[in-house]
C-alpha cells in the first residue's frame, strides 16, 4: 500500500503533450477571477454573517490568505506532473498508493460536495426570482431539505422545516445529462459567464456603498474570534468562506501552457486570489453597511449555527424576516431592502444563468478523480466505460450526478460547503507535505515553478489548512474521518488487491482523463502482464 507511482511514467505524458506556451500574466490572472468569483460570494455571505456578523470580512482576508500559501505549493506539482488527478496524481507520485487512495476519496468531498452545496444556492436565488419578480410561491416543504442535527454519531433530520429541494434536484441532473451526452461550455460562453458575474457584483457594490451606515458595524464580532462552539466566530466563518476561493487551482494547472511560468504563475495565482480578496471585501462592506448583518438567536439567547433546526426557528420569527443571515438569495435581497429591487431581480437572473456552469465543472472535475483512479485499478474499470456514441465516461458521470442531486435535495448549502471544505483542506494539506518531501527525495528533478521560500510557504499552508479544518463545524470535522474510514475499507476489500501498479501493469496516463480508455504497452523493462487489461 506504499508503492509509489513513478514520477518519470506520469511526466512521461507532458513530454508527449507539447503544449504551446502562450499565457501571459493577464490572461492567467482573468483566468483565476474566474474560476474563483462564484458561488461562495452569492451564497455564503449570508451563512458568514450568522457566524461573525460584520467581521465576516476578516474573515474573508483569513481564507485568502491561507489559499495563497496552498495555492504556491500546489503550483509546483501542477508544473511538473501537468496530467489528470489533482491532488491525487501528486499524491501517489510522492507519498504511495494509500495516502493517494485517501486524498482521492477525500476529493469526492471537494467536487461531488460543492456540486450539491452549488445547487442549493441555485435554487435559493431561483426561488426568490420566482418570488419577487413573477409572484409564485413554491411550497416551503419542496425548497429546502430537512434541518439535521447529530445525535451521537447519526445524523437527525428534523422534516417540519423541508423535505426536499427540487429545483437543486432539476438542476445538477440537467447538468449531468449534458455532461453524459457530451455538451461542454466553451471558451467563448465562459468569457461571458465571467463577465456576468463581475458585473452584477460590480453593480452591487456601486449600489451599496453609498448607503452605508456606520451602525450597522456595530457590534463587529458579535461571536468573538472563535464562537462559543464550533465553527462559529471569525475564525468559523473563514472555514466556511474558504469555499469562496476554491478554484485557483485553474491557474496552477495551467502552468505548462503558460510562458515564463517561474515568473507568471505566481502573479496569476496572487494577482487572481488578491482581485478576488478585494472584490469580496467590498461586497461584504457593502452587505453588512447597507442592511447590517447581525446573527439570529435561538430561543435560549445562544449563536445558532447556519442551516441548523434552531437557526430556521430564528429566521421565522416576523422580526427576523428581513435579516441578512436569514435569506437564502443574500445579494439580491439586500439590494431589494434598499429599494433597487430590480436590481435585485437582475442580480438573481445572473447568478440563475452563471451558477449552473460552476456545478458542471465540479461534475466535471468529480468524474475526471473518478475515471484516473479507475483506470489505476482502484476503483472498478466498469465505471470509466466510454459510451460509444456520446464519447464520454457516462456510468461514472451518472453515478456522480445521482449523487450531487441527492445531497442537495436534503441539506443546507452552509453544511454542504463546510463537509466539501473538509475534503479540500485535507487534499490541500496533503499537497504542501509533498512538496515539501519530493524537495528532500528529488532535489535536482527539473520544476518549471518552484514554490518560494518553499520551507516557509509549506508549513505555513499546512498549517493554515489544518487550523481552519479544526475550526470547521463538528458535524463537518466529523465527515472527513467518517468517510475516510469507509474508502479505506473499499481499498483495503478492492483497491489494494487490484490497483494496475500492484499487479505490475505500468502504463503511461491518457492525455486528458475523460478520453476513451485504451490498451497501452508496458514501460520499457517493466513485466509483461499475462492478464488482458485496458488503461
Amino acid at each position: 500500500m506504499w508503492r509509489v507511482k513513478s514520477l518519470d511514467a506520469i511526466l512521461a505524458t507532458a513530454e508527449r503533450k507539447s503544449l504551446h506556451r502562450s499565457l501571459g500574466p493577464v490572461q492567467l490572472t482573468l483566468l483565476g477571477v474566474g474560476a474563483i468569483i462564484g458561488t461562495g460570494i452569492f451564497v455564503l455571505t449570508a451563512a458568514a454573517a450568522q457566524k461573525a456578523g460584520p467581521g465576516m470580512m476578516w474573515s474573508f482576508v483569513l481564507a485568502g490568505a491561507v489559499c495563497a500559501v496552498a495555492a504556491l505549493c500546489y503550483s509546483e506539482l501542477a508544473a511538473m506532473a501537468p496530467v489528470s488527478g489533482s491532488a491525487y496524481t501528486y499524491t501517489y507520485a510522492v507519498m504511495g498508493e494509500l495516502l493517494a487512495w485517501m486524498v482521492g476519496w477525500a476529493l469526492i468531498l471537494e467536487y461531488a460536495v460543492a456540486a450539491s452545496a452549488v445547487s442549493v444556492g441555485w435554487s435559493g436565488y431561483v426561488l426568490g426570482l420566482f418570488e419577487n419578480a413573477l409572484g409564485f410561491d413554491w411550497p416551503d416543504l419542496l425548497q429546502a431539505g430537512p434541518a439535521w442535527s447529530m445525535n451521537g454519531f447519526m445524523p437527525t433530520p428534523d422534516f417540519s422545516v423541508g423535505i426536499v429541494n427540487i429545483p437543486a434536484i432539476v438542476v445538477a441532473l440537467s447538468v449531468t445529462l449534458l455532461l453524459m451526452i457530451g455538451t461542454t461550455e466553451s471558451a467563448r460562453v465562459n468569457a461571458v459567464l465571467v463577465a456576468i458575474k463581475v458585473t452584477a457584483l460590480t453593480a452591487f457594490i456601486i449600489l451599496t456603498l453609498p448607503v452605508i451606515k456606520a451602525s450597522n458595524f456595530q457590534p463587529f464580532a458579535p461571536n468573538g474570534l472563535f464562537g462559543e462552539s464550533s465553527g462559529m466566530g471569525i475564525i468559523g466563518a473563514a472555514a466556511s468562506i474558504f469555499f469562496a476561493y476554491v478554484g485557483f487551482d485553474a491557474v496552477s494547472t495551467a502552468a505548462e501552457e503558460t510562458k515564463n511560468p517561474q515568473r507568471n504563475v505566481p502573479i496569476g495565482l496572487i494577482g487572481s486570489l488578491a482581485i478576488c480578496t478585494v472584490f469580496y471585501l467590498l461586497v461584504a462592506v457593502g452587505a453588512v453597511g447597507a442592511i447590517g448583518a447581525q446573527p439570529v438567536i435561538g430561543a435560549a439567547g445562544e449563536a445558532v449555527q447556519p442551516g441548523s433546526a434552531g437557526f430556521i426557528a430564528a429566521c421565522a420569527l416576523p422580526e427576523n424576516a428581513g435579516q441578512l443571515v436569514c435569506s437564502n438569495e443574500a445579494l439580491a435581497h439586500v439590494l431589494r431592502e434598499i429599494n433597487f429591487p430590480a436590481v435585485g431581480n437582475a442580480l438573481g437572473t445572473a447568478a440563475m444563468i452563471a451558477l449552473p456552469s460552476v456545478i458542471l465543472m465540479m461534475i466535471y472535475g468529480q468524474t475526471r478523480i473518478f475515471f484516473v483512479m479507475a483506470r489505476d485499478g482502484l476503483l472498478p474499470e466498469g465505471l470509466a466505460k466510454v459510451h460509444p456514441k456520446w464519447k464520454t465516461p457516462y456510468i461514472v458521470t451518472l453515478f456522480t450526478g445521482i449523487a450531487v442531486a441527492i445531497a442537495g435535495a436534503l441539506f443546507p448549502v452552509g453544511q454542504l460547503a463546510d463537509i466539501s471544505n473538509s475534503g479540500t483542506l485535507f487534499a490541500f494539506f496533503m499537497v504542501s507535505i509533498a512538496v515539501m518531501m519530493l524537495r528532500v527525495k528529488e532535489p535536482n528533478r527539473r520544476r518549471p515553478f518552484r514554490t518560494p521560500l518553499v520551507w516557509i510557504i509549506a508549513p505555513l499552508s499546512a498549517a493554515g489548512c489544518a487550523f481552519l479544518f479544526w475550526n470547521l463545524p463538528h458535524d463537518a470535522k466529523m465527515v472527513l474521518p467518517i468517510w475516510g474510514g469507509v474508502g479505506l475499507v473499499i481499498y483495503l476489500l478492492y483497491g489494494i488487491r487490484k490497483s494496475h501498479l500492484g499487479r505490475g501493469i505500468f502504463q503511461v496516463p491518457e492525455l486528458d482523463a475523460d478520453a476513451p480508455p485504451g490498451p497501452v504497452p508496458p514501460m520499457p523493462g517493466a513485466p509483461s502482464p499475462t492478464d488482458n487489461h485496458r488503461d
